[in-house]
C-alpha cells in the first residue's frame, strides 16, 4: 500500500517533474489472419484488430483521469507484416494495400501510431521480405500512423549488409517521397539489430512471435524528475549519485506498474513487460541531455559523456528491476537529437557530433536515433552508418538502432521542424568519405565468436 508521502511524491513528480506514461502499446499477434487474397487478409486484419483495441483509448484515458497520472499515447503493435502477408502478396504494391488498412485500423480505434509494418531479415531474405522492403516509401509517404522497422543482424547471426546496403537506398527514397514533409516518412522507420519481440515505443515495435495472442505492454519516462532528484546531490560522490537514481528509477518504474496492471485488468488483455527506458521530449525540464549536464557534463557531447550516460543507463536499470518482475522492451536512456532539447543545443554548440553520438549509443538503449543529415547524403553512407552501428549491437550483445532523416532540399547549418513529440533538428555533417566498395561487397559480416554459446 502506498503512504501519504508516496502519494504527495508522485503527485509532485506527475505536476512539476514531467512524469508520464509515455505509452500504453497493445501487442496483437496477426498470424491467425493469414490468407490467399490480400483483401481477405486485410478484411482478416481489420476484424481482428478493431475487436481488440477498440477500448485501448478509452481506458488509457480512464485510467489518466482516475489515477492523475498522464498516459501520453496509446499505440498498437502487431506481427511483421512480412510474415503475415507472405502468402498473399504478389508484389511491393499488396504490402502497400495492407499498409492503407492498418493505417485505416489505426485511425479507428484512436491509436497515434501503428508498429509492425517489418521484416526480420537477420540472415537472408525471402520474397515477402524484399517485396516489403520495397514497399516501404510508397506506404509510408500514403500512410499517416504506420511505423516500419527491419532487422538486418543479430549477436548469433551476424550482419545481412545485403539488407544494409538495399535499406540506404530505401532511406534516400522514403526520403524523396516524403520530402514536402522534409522527409519525415524516415521519422517513422528503424533499422535495428537483435530488435527484442516486446518493445512498446515507436518507430521500431513490433509484436514478436513468441508473444501470447494479445499482450499490455508500457512504457514509462521521467527523464525531468531523475534531474530533479540529483539536483539534491549536486557534488556528492558516485556512490551517492548511483543510489539516488537508482531509487527514484524504483519510483517511477512502480507508476508504470500501477498502470500497466490497470489497464490490463480493465482491457482483460494479460499483461506483458514495463520497459524503463527515459524518453525524452522537446519540453524544457524532460531531457536526457539535461541530466547529464546535471551529472557534471558542460554540454552532452564532452568528454565524459559516454561515462555518465553508461552509469545513467545502468543504475536506471538496477532500480526498475526492482520495481517490476516484468522489465523488457529496450529499457535505458533515449538519446534522440530532435526529440531532446539539451542534446540539439549540444549540436548547435559543435559539442556533439555524429561520431561521439555512435560511441554513445555502446551504452545507451537504442542507437542513432532521429539524426537529421543533408539531402544530396549518397546511399552508401547512409548503408555505412546503420553498418557501423548493428556491428556495434552485434558485438556487445545488445539492441541498436539508426533513425536517420536524410532531409531533401537542406544542408548542415539548416533546421527541420518534424512537430509535436517529434521536435525540431539541426542537419548534422556526416563524414564526407566513401564507403562504398566496402558496401558493395554484398553478402553476411559473420557472427563474432562469443555468439556461440550453445
Amino acid at each position: 500500500m502506498l503512504n501519504i508521502n508516496e502519494v504527495i511524491e508522485t503527485n509532485k513528480m506527475i505536476h512539476e517533474m514531467n512524469l508520464d506514461v509515455r505509452t500504453i502499446t497493445m501487442g496483437i499477434s496477426l498470424l491467425d489472419c493469414v490468407g490467399d487474397d490480400v483483401e481477405q487478409v486485410c478484411d482478416n486484419i481489420h476484424r481482428k484488430i478493431i475487436s481488440k483495441a477498440e477500448n485501448l483509448v478509452q481506458v488509457g484515458n480512464e485510467i489518466e483521469r482516475e489515477f492523475g497520472i498522464p498516459v501520453v499515447n496509446k499505440r498498437i503493435s502487431v506481427t511483421p507484416i512480412a510474415l503475415v502477408g507472405g502468402r498473399c502478396c504478389r508484389g511491393p504494391e499488396d504490402f502497400v494495400r495492407i499498409a492503407r488498412e492498418l493505417d485505416r485500423c489505426a485511425r479507428e480505434v484512436g491509436v497515434n501510431f501503428i508498429g509492425g509494418y517489418s521484416a526480420l531479415v537477420n540472415k537472408g531474405m525471402t520474397q515477402a521480405d524484399e517485396y516489403l522492403l520495397s514497399s516501404i516509401p510508397e506506404a509510408l509517404a500514403v500512410t499517416e500512423r504506420v511505423c516500419s522497422s527491419v532487422n538486418v543482424g543479430s549477436t548469433k547471426t551476424g550482419i545481412n549488409m545485403d539488407a544494409v546496403k538495399r535499406l540506404g537506398e530505401i532511406i534516400l527514397e522514403t526520403a524523396e517521397r516524403t520530402k514536402n514533409q522534409d522527409g519525415i516518412g524516415n521519422a517513422k522507420f528503424v533499422v535495428f539489430t537483435n530488435a527484442p519481440d516486446d518493445n512498446p515505443f515507436m518507430a521500431g515495435a513490433f509484436h514478436g512471435v513468441t508473444e501470447a495472442d494479445c499482450i499490455i505492454n508500457v512504457g514509462v519516462s521521467g527523464p525531468g524528475v531523475v534531474k530533479r532528484a540529483i539536483e539534491q546531490v549536486r557534488g556528492e560522490n558516485f556512490e551517492v549519485l548511483c543510489e539516488t537514481i537508482k531509487k527514484t528509477a524504483f519510483k517511477v518504474t512502480r507508476v508504470g506498474q500501477l498502470v500497466a496492471k490497470e489497464a490490463s485488468r480493465r482491457l482483460n488483455v494479460p499483461f506483458g513487460i514495463i520497459d524503463l527506458s527515459l524518453a525524452p521530449t522537446p519540453a524544457i525540464g524532460d531531457s536526457v541531455g539535461e541530466i547529464l549536464e546535471e551529472i557534471g557534463l558542460e554540454y552532452a557531447g564532452a568528454p565524459g559523456t559516454t561515462a555518465a550516460l553508461a552509469l545513467l543507463n545502468d543504475q536506471v536499470k538496477k532500480g526498475g528491476v526492482m520495481a517490476s518482475s516484468y522489465v523488457g522492451g529496450l529499457s535505458g536512456a533515449f538519446i534522440p537529437v530532435s526529440e531532446d532539447q539539451r542534446m540539439i543545443d549540444a549540436v548547435e554548440a559543435g559539442a556533439l557530433t555524429l561520431e561521439k553520438l555512435e560511441a554513445m549509443t555502446c551504452v545507451c538503449s537504442v542507437g542513432l536515433d532521429m539524426i537529421a543529415i543533408p539531402g544530396d547524403t549518397s546511399a552508401s553512407t547512409i548503408s555505412g552508418i546503420i553498418a557501423d552501428e548493428m556491428a556495434l549491437g552485434m558485438v556487445n550483445q545488445k539492441t541498436t538502432a539508426v533513425r536517420i532523416i536524410p532531409v531533401i532540399g537542406k544542408k548542415v547549418g539548416d533546421t527541420v521542424e518534424f512537430g509535436g513529440l517529434l521536435g525540431y533538428a539541426p542537419i548534422m555533417p556526416v563524414n564526407p568519405f566513401s564507403c562504398e566498395a566496402f558496401i558493395s561487397r554484398g553478402g553476411r559480416i559473420p557472427a563474432p565468436i562469443h555468439s556461440f554459446k550453445n
